[in-house]
Formats: C-alpha cells, structure tokens, sequence
C-alpha cells in the first residue's frame, strides 16, 4: 500500500469466537485499535490494524457471513511469511511467484477467512493496476 494513501474501504470478516480469533490476528501482526460491546456478554465488534491497513472482526451474526476474504499488499512478502512462520502461523500457501505477476501467500483464520498478503511488481504497485 503506498505511504501516502489513506484507507477508504475498510474490508468486515466475521469471527465466531473473538477469544480465538482476536489472538490469531495479533499474531499476524495486527494491532487492536478500539472494540465495542452493546452490553457484557454480547457480541464483540473490533477494528485491528496493520502496516496501516484496517479490517473489522464482528461476532455478529447478522453482520456477514465465516470464509470471506482480504487482499493486503505488502511491501515484501518473503518478510512477512518469515515473520508468521516465526510467530507459528501455519501458512497455508507460502510465498510463490503468480502468472499475473506479483508474488502471493495465503493464510486462514480460525474461522476459514482468507487472508492473501502478496508483493506486487514495482511498476504495478506505483501505478495501482493489476
């Protein structure tokens, strides 16, 4: 993601146990940026964040549906599968290089989302397109 873009789709996963997942995304890196409860005991709804780039876990089961998934763009891909691996994330796809160019791994969440983190080519990713 390029430094000086801000963010202005925010991508929503549902999680069916925030106990299981929240952890499963700190160790990806993510960061916990707020949560919200309508009340204890209710259904949690929380924003995390990585390398500037948002997502929104809900275990609200109205809000969307497990196995979705989410395409970050990554300055080195190679760093991030050697940092998950490290962190003991099992990857599902690691590290290969992609007929459209660019280079791509794949991780899942606990609740079957999944999580795409590729480097693309330097032309493609000044320019945007793919």
């Amino acid at each position: 993601m390029d430094e000086d873009a801000h963010q202005t789709v925010i991508p929503q996963l549902r999680m069916t146990d925030a106990t299981r997942s929240v952890p499963f995304y700190q160790r990806l890196g993510f960061a916990v940026d707020w949560e919200h409860r309508f009340a204890d005991g209710m259904p949690l709804f929380v924003q995390i964040s990585r390398a500037g780039q948002q997502v929104f876990l809900s275990e609200h089961a109205g809000d969307c549906e497990p196995g979705g998934a989410v395409y970050f763009r990554v300055a080195d891909v190679d760093a991030v599968h050697a940092a998950f691996v490290a962190a003991g994330v099992p990857v599902l796809r690691a590290p290969a290089d992609m007929p459209w160019g660019g280079r791509e791994m794949m991780v899942v969440d606990p609740d079957n989302n999944r999580l795409r983190f590729a480097t693309m080519p330097a032309a493609e990713s000044r320019s945007g397109s793919r």
